[in-house]
């Protein structure tokens, strides 16, 4: 089976590539099933309603949230009433949804779990580690399991593939936007890069304008992030093909795709 994953959809730029390359790639590449990370999908941080169902509208199969999964409150309104959304599975405070879900593709079963890292980020969580044993000894083994590992540091990241080597299809991370060069099946055939990128504005820091970040990061400015509306797009996404018996990958590959 064929996985397509889309690295962090960001603002309405993000939404626009996913729209126009997610067939396209799909037909390329002969793909069956589709996850993409929302997470900074509405205005840079966090996943509305209308913005859920564009995503799924444009065939996107499960959407992954991450560190922003709480940024839009009407999240926790909908996100029991829709199937298809999954946020981080290792939160140590209570929030409805689900961190892992499994989906049926053509009789082959592909649980796809959400984890937030535990290095440098802000929210508290649960180890990711053992809340991955726990989810893997209490529920019903699948074909396929496609980890996004939302996390800030590659070393936590590869370290967490090394763990699961073996027992999982896939540990994908995101969160930093910038896709790294490090795709490749681990010994025990688990897929694995440490960042698959971003999906949005190409020209800025992150998909954000830059004069804004900068102004704000390096003049110290008291300004906020600012996403353009229109300008040139970055699709970044892996292609992982997963041997539907054994569960493990037979290869990754990345997308970088940038508009002229």
């Amino acid at each position: 089976m064929k996985i397509l994953f889309i690295g962090d959809v960001v603002g309405r730029i993000g939404r626009r590539m996913i729209k126009e390359k997610v067939p396209y790639f799909v037909k390329k590449y002969e793909i069956d099933f589709v996850i993409a990370n929302g997470e900074n999908a509405t205005h840079g941080k966090g996943l509305n309603r209308n913005h859920y169902y564009e995503l799924i509208d444009a065939g996107c199969d499960a959407i992954t949230l991450g560190n922003h999964y709480d940024s839009k409150k009407d999240l926790r309104s909908y996100i029991d009433r829709v199937d298809r959304v999954i946020r981080p599975l290792n939160l140590k405070n209570e929030y409805p949804g689900e961190g892992s879900m499994v989906f049926d593709s053509d009789g082959i079963t592909i649980r796809v779990t959400n984890l937030l890292g535990s290095a440098f980020i802000n929210e508290e969580v649960n180890s990711p580690y053992f809340a991955m044993l726990e989810l893997l000894e209490n529920e019903e083994p699948t074909n396929i399991h496609i980890v996004d590992f939302h996390a800030e540091a590659t070393g936590e990241k590869k370290s967490l593939a090394f763990a699961l080597d073996g027992k999982v299809s896939a540990v994908i991370g995101t969160h930093t936007h910038v896709q790294t060069n490090d795709a490749q099946i681990l010994e025990k055939g688990t897929a694995f890069i440490s960042d698959v990128g971003m999906t949005g504005f190409a020209d800025g820091v992150l998909g954000f304008e830059k004069e804004s970040v900068v102004g704000k990061l390096m003049y110290g400015e008291q300004n906020k992030f600012t996403l353009p509306d229109e300008g040139r797009g970055l699709f970044s996404a892996v292609v992982i093909d997963v041997d539907d018996n054994t569960g493990l990958a037979k290869s990754i590959f990345p997308i970088y795709y940038l508009e002229d």
